[in-house]
């Protein structure tokens, strides 16, 4: 337990599996409550359904075969945060909505994506897996790749070698938002099969890539893990490593009313989807 942390209480919150537009809509409904000093500290579980891509905030839309995706039934949504393309499938993915007065939220990006990762490391020791913490990144132009998972970076969670969670943050006035992806199980290189590459032998040259370069729970404890396991252990793990006391909790109406809205305003909306 991080003894340097003041014990708190927060939300978390077990989402059943949405559209895309809703769990980012969702996670910027929060952190508009956080912001207007309505909501708590909130650690949000949830998944998708239908698969989903998910792009950075700058990522241009020229990486997307978006024939492709539709053959596959996969969505797509633009995500409020940076970093590159995550394909949301066999997974369990996590956000951490707060104020940046929160003494686990303060400081910049790295400072506070540090202590969060405490959080992670732990989550994932209880799971049983030996993980390490990513020091410095894997090669010279790593955000030139389209892909988030091929590429770890400072203060990222790998597994032999392997990176096992992605992340990225925001930070606005009055709220701090960081969510990640856990890839659970299934062939990591499935992304590939919804991005742009010039012929068949380079998309499968960069599947192979992937598979190198970054791992699942599965591939790590030889076991599939579910859902509801991964997620009791992010409760536990942030609990234990950084001195929280979680409350079970849903939308508060306010907050359910503006994820319709921004839904509809931004995250469903093809103006900016296809933003760059």
């Amino acid at each position: 337990m991080r003894n340097d942390l003041p014990r708190a209480q927060w939300r978390v919150i077990h989402h059943p599996p949405f559209t895309g537009a809703r769990n980012m809509a969702v996670d910027e409904a929060i952190l508009e409550g956080v912001q207007e000093e309505k909501s708590p500290p909130t650690l949000r579980l949830y998944d998708w359904q239908p698969a989903c891509l998910s792009l950075g905030i700058a990522q241009s839309l020229t990486d997307v075969d978006v024939d492709a995706l539709t053959a596959h039934g996969w969505e797509m949504v633009r995500r409020p945060t940076g970093g590159r393309a995550i394909l949301h499938i066999d997974e369990l993915t996590y956000s951490v909505i707060g104020s940046p007065d929160e003494p686990r939220l303060t400081g910049g990006v790295l400072e506070s994506y540090y202590r969060l990762s405490q959080g992670l490391m732990r989550s994932l020791e209880i799971l049983a897996l030996p993980v390490q913490r990513q020091n410095g990144r894997s090669e010279n132009g790593a955000d030139l790749n389209p892909i988030c998972f091929e590429a770890p970076s400072d203060n990222e969670i790998t597994l032999d070698g392997k990176k096992l969670v992605g992340s990225a943050q925001a930070r606005r006035k009055g709220g701090v938002l960081q969510h990640g992806s856990l890839p659970l199980y299934g062939d990591i290189g499935r992304i590939t099969q919804a991005l742009v590459y010039d012929n068949e032998e380079e998309r499968a040259a960069a599947a192979d890539r992937v598979r190198l370069r970054a791992a699942t729970v599965e591939a790590g404890l030889g076991r599939r893990v579910e859902w509801a396991e991964a997620a009791d252990a992010f409760v536990l793990g942030f609990g234990e490593a950084l001195n929280i006391k979680f409350i079970a909790g849903e939308l508060t109406a306010e907050e359910e009313k503006a994820a319709e809205r921004w839904s509809e305003e931004r995250y469903a909306a093809p103006r900016w989807t296809e933003r760059a």
